[in-house]
């Protein structure tokens, strides 16, 4: 059997894939821990569908049904992958961009990280943060060691929040800003703490700050997991905010991306508007790999807010990029 022919079969297989794939990643409700999963690599796919599709049409030389279904499979696939992805990059601002001058003491810079609690490389983030100098610092995935490495912060960050645990969600807020009214809520499993808190800006306004940090969909031996559960604790901080009078932000790792059912359903209840959305993907993880890259660490804001910057800062040894935004609070 010639090359030709081979890779011919070859294409035809992985088309096969992306097909049942993307076909599968339609039906979030099904109740199994990898048909969540389908739904993160869609850039992956989109990519990978379009190859196929240009290397099918050049090699395919018989035109029969078989052939017309496989084109069909993959035109369907890329389709369903461009109406999650492109938002991202052609679609209209749900955050809109800050007017060129606003009052620096209504605005308010946010960085998350999840620093990866076996990482031992704690200098090249606290350089990172001395270099980005934030507001706000939302830092997860910490335990004692981790905790005893950020006391320096508590020089420039009187304000605190912290729950280290051993189970890889542990969590510390530091601000420069008050934090009035704080709550430590445990929404879904006993060792996975969200953090609850109203912030006074510089100039007296106040907004409710909401740091998460749900569980991973995939199962896991040695830390909480969803397997075989719905994803409830972001849809209940959801219902949080829309019964909050204050504007409110959410950030952390949400360990699923933002065109996921559950982070569009949590989202609309709280009438909470994703960042990224005509911005770009900005993927957050996995810092380790070049490919499996998908957007986890996420901003949504209410409506009262515009946005300054969002950036990807560089990688510290963790599997997560860390993320930075600055917020204007605006009047309305």
């Amino acid at each position: 059997m010639s090359f030709r022919k081979i890779f011919y079969y070859f294409v035809i297989i992985i088309s096969s894939l992306v097909i049942i794939a993307s076909l599968l990643s339609l039906f979030y409700d099904l109740p199994y821990w990898y048909s969540k999963v389908l739904d993160f690599p869609r850039l992956q796919y989109w990519i990978l569908g379009l190859i196929c599709l240009i290397l099918f049409l050049g090699l395919n030389k018989k035109w029969d049904l078989p052939s017309v279904l496989l084109i069909l499979g993959l035109l369907s696939s890329v389709s369903i992958h461009s109406i999650r992805i492109f938002p991202y990059w052609f679609g209209e601002k749900s955050v809109p961009d800050a007017v060129a001058e606003y009052d620096q003491e209504d605005s308010v810079g946010i960085m998350v990280a999840n620093v990866l609690i076996k990482n031992r490389k704690s200098d090249k983030f606290l350089e990172l943060v001395a270099a980005r100098k934030p507001d706000m610092l939302l830092v997860m995935e910490v335990n004692d060691w981790w905790l005893l490495q950020l006391e320096s912060l508590n020089e420039n960050y009187p304000y605190v929040m912290k729950q280290p645990n051993e189970e890889a969600y542990g969590m510390a807020l530091y601000s420069k800003f008050p934090l009035r009214d704080k709550q430590i809520k445990y929404l879904k499993h006993k060792n996975v703490p969200s953090f609850h808190t109203m912030v006074e800006l510089p100039s007296g306004k106040n907004f409710m700050f909401h740091g998460v940090h749900p569980v991973a969909p995939m199962p896991s031996d040695k830390y909480p997991d969803n397997v075989g559960e719905a994803e409830v604790s972001l849809l209940r901080v959801g219902e949080m905010v829309s019964q909050e009078k204050l504007p409110a932000i959410v950030a952390g790792d949400f360990n699923d991306v933002s065109w996921s059912h559950t982070a569009r359903l949590f989202g609309n209840d709280g009438n909470l508007k994703n960042v990224r959305i005509g911005r770009g993907l900005y993927n957050s993880f996995d810092a380790q790999s070049k490919i499996m890259r998908w957007p986890l660490d996420h901003y949504f804001v209410t409506e009262e807010f515009a946005l300054v910057e969002l950036e990807k800062l560089p990688e510290f040894s963790s599997d997560h990029f860390p993320m930075y935004a600055e917020f204007v609070l605006r009047d309305f």
